[in-house]
């Protein structure tokens, strides 16, 4: 065999072997599977908690999720707490932790449907300085009936325009959660 062509080829072939092993510089942070979400609102001053849930235990598709709504007080302070888990696994897995792990990239935004009036600042922040949302003070308007939309949103940008304040409009990012619950204002 010529020795002109071995080394060389043998060179290459080593070469791809060890590159085509090495670890990724930047893996990609998949996202949890997240299958039960509790929103504990907890009046301020006097009164009970009072708790929104939403379980899916099998996931996006097959079963339909059970959601549980609760009625607010009207011109209330609520403070909000988030809990979410992964349930279709034994033990289940608290996301909340890899949520603030990962605080500058990961944020809750909250919208309502006309007519409703819910007001919130958020309560916690990343690293940063920039809000994340799994606790945040909801200022409830007058009586109304209508729809409260919980959305967490990964790898956002959270200095882009209103985000900082809740405007999901140029947040970017992907969409880990979406939750619509019932919500009545009394």
């Amino acid at each position: 065999m010529n020795k002109l062509f071995f080394y060389p080829a043998l060179f290459l072939g080593f070469t791809l072997l060890i590159t085509g092993c090495a670890k990724d510089p930047d893996p990609v942070n998949e996202s949890e599977l997240i299958t039960s979400v509790t929103m504990t609102w907890t009046p301020q001053g006097s009164g009970a908690p009072v708790l929104f849930q939403f379980k899916d235990l099998d996931g996006p598709g097959g079963a339909a999720p059970t959601i549980i709504s609760g009625a607010l007080d009207a011109n209330a302070t609520y403070t909000v707490s988030m809990a979410l888990l992964n349930e279709a696994v034994t033990p289940a897995i608290n996301i909340n932790q890899e949520i603030l792990d990962e605080g500058p990239e990961h944020q809750f935004f909250f919208a309502t449907t006309q007519g409703i009036s819910l007001s919130f600042s958020y309560d916690d922040t990343d690293t940063n300085g920039a809000p994340i949302g799994l606790e945040t003070t909801m200022l409830t308007g007058a009586a109304a009936t209508g729809k409260l939309q919980v959305t967490l949103r990964h790898g956002l940008d959270k200095g882009a325009a209103g985000v900082a304040q809740g405007d999901i409009t140029n947040a970017g990012g992907e969409t880990d959660l979406q939750v619509e619950f019932d919500l009545v204002i009394q």
